[in-house]
């Protein structure tokens, strides 16, 4: 068989390695795929669409296993919405087929083009955590191909332990094949989204406790580069789901067609520096000011996905690639930690263009699950060079210091020191984990680097090195 080998990176692009690759379309062919990385004593990862930011779906050191061919839909519940499909099925595919039937998605990041494997092993979170939870919590059954050949059942009641560590725990205890999880109905394809402005970090997170019982979702964006009284300043999101009642006379005949939009698209890498203090504190400015107090009805794309009407936003912060910075921190250290950190960030003029805010719930069970309540802030700062690398230390201190922790789905530069204090559970999983893959068949890039498999884990046959083609230092 012909070797393949490609340059892959994460959404951030930081970092792009040189992986071998492979692309089952069936089950066989994934079977066998795993089968040869066994006999050649080396390891693989799966992988989606790519839309993990950082190295998680990387592994230079044995096979990348690209799942999108495994897409086929394999059964429906019209009375309980209990879907089961392919790990391959990305949610954009579930929505094309499930809304205009009266079903959406229980939860969902902020891009569709995600797929139902990345979903389960990153436990993706949306707008609604504090009220609905994590992905993980809608799943109902996995059937996953662990590092002996077997495909093993697990769920809330069945395996229980390898359930937990399979969700959340970021493809390591083998190859999601298939998954059974509930899909929530809606009466129409829009939202009733209130937009509320405020002054101050201190007003924004009184905003979110007061609205967190009233409101199913809710999101704010937040002005990183303010600094003073206005540290903080942010516009808040506040929605609901849309009723056919509620609806202008002219979307109730049809509540689940929104407008067709024209998919923008940036066709190159901007050159660095276009992303600055200057420019993003004018861009800044004027979304905080064009954003009034108000009430209007979003369609479902607008609401969820405003970024995915832009393909290739990521090429905005240049060739090197950038780094999202995911801190979460405990509800009881909210306001000091985030207080801290975004101070720190408008001190150094990192310019981050996208700055987002969000409320959120209890922990679910996945044993590396991110989400836990409190308030988690997502920053994106451009690869500048290795300056990038000791800020971020500055950073991971702030958060370990409030008791916070990192998103793994978003991570690219975490040390192994910083992983273990930021995951109790991490002990746990480990003796899970290596009761179905002892031998280390499963394994990426950032689970060598996080330590939580070992760093000179299996190479393979061929023993090829890490190539750091471009971006990223670690």
């Amino acid at each position: 068989m012909t070797e393949v080998r490609e340059l892959l990176g994460g959404w951030g692009n930081c970092p792009r390695l040189d992986c071998r690759v492979e692309r089952p379309s069936a089950r066989p062919a994934l079977l066998r795929a795993v089968h040869q990385v066994a006999l050649a004593d080396s390891n693989c990862i799966a992988r989606g669409l790519g839309r993990s930011y950082g190295d998680s779906s990387l592994n230079e050191q044995g096979s990348v296993l690209i799942q999108t061919g495994l897409n086929r839909l394999l059964g429906f519940d019209r009375e309980t919405g209990l879907v089961t499909c392919e790990a391959g099925v990305s949610f954009d595919e579930l929505i094309q087929i499930f809304l205009p039937r009266g079903w959406f998605l229980p939860t969902t990041p902020g891009t569709r083009f995600v797929t139902v494997g990345g979903a389960i092993a990153a436990d993706v979170h949306g707008k609604n955590h504090h009220s609905d939870g994590s992905f993980g919590r809608f799943v109902e059954r996995i059937w996953l191909l662990t590092a002996d050949g077997s495909i093993r059942c697990c769920g809330p009641a069945e395996s229980r332990d390898l359930f937990c560590a399979t969700v959340g725990g970021m493809g390591l205890t083998g190859i999601i094949v298939a998954a059974s999880f509930r899909l929530m109905p809606v009466e129409t394809a829009w939202f009733d989204v209130t937009f509320r402005r405020t002054e101050s970090l201190e007003q924004t997170l009184e905003a979110f406790q007061q609205t967190d019982g009233d409101y199913r979702y809710s999101v704010a964006w937040i002005d990183c580069l303010a600094r003073g009284r206005s540290l903080g300043r942010s516009v808040l999101m506040l929605a609901g789901d849309g009723r056919v009642r509620d609806l202008p006379a002219s979307l109730q005949r049809y509540p689940f067609d929104v407008p067709v939009k024209r998919a923008k698209s940036v066709p190159f890498s901007f050159p660095r520096g276009v992303l600055n203090p200057l420019s993003v504190r004018a861009f800044n400015e004027c979304y905080y000011r064009t954003h009034r107090d108000g009430r209007k009805f979003v369609d479902y794309s607008t609401f969820f996905y405003p970024l995915d009407g832009v393909q290739h936003w990521n090429r905005i912060y240049g060739r090197s690639g950038f780094v999202q910075y995911q801190a979460l921190f405990p509800r009881a250290t909210s306001h000091e930690g985030l207080v801290a950190l975004l101070e720190r960030v408008s001190k150094s003029r990192r310019a981050s263009f996208l700055a987002v805010l969000k409320s959120s719930g209890p922990q679910g069970d996945g044993l590396l699950s991110y989400m836990s309540t409190g308030h988690t802030l997502a920053l994106d700062f451009p690869d500048t060079g290795e300056d990038l690398r000791p800020f971020l230390r500055e950073l991971d201190d702030i958060l370990l210091r409030f008791g916070g922790k990192l998103y793994l789905a978003k991570d690219a530069m975490m040390s192994a020191d910083t992983f273990r204090a930021m995951y109790p559970k991490l002990k746990q999983f480990r003796e899970v984990r290596s009761t179905v893959d002892p031998e280390n068949r499963f394994a990426s890039t950032q689970a060598r680097r996080l330590g939580i498999v070992d760093s000179a884990s299996r190479q393979g046959a061929s023993g090829r090195a890490t190539a750091v083609v471009a971006g990223g230092r670690g």
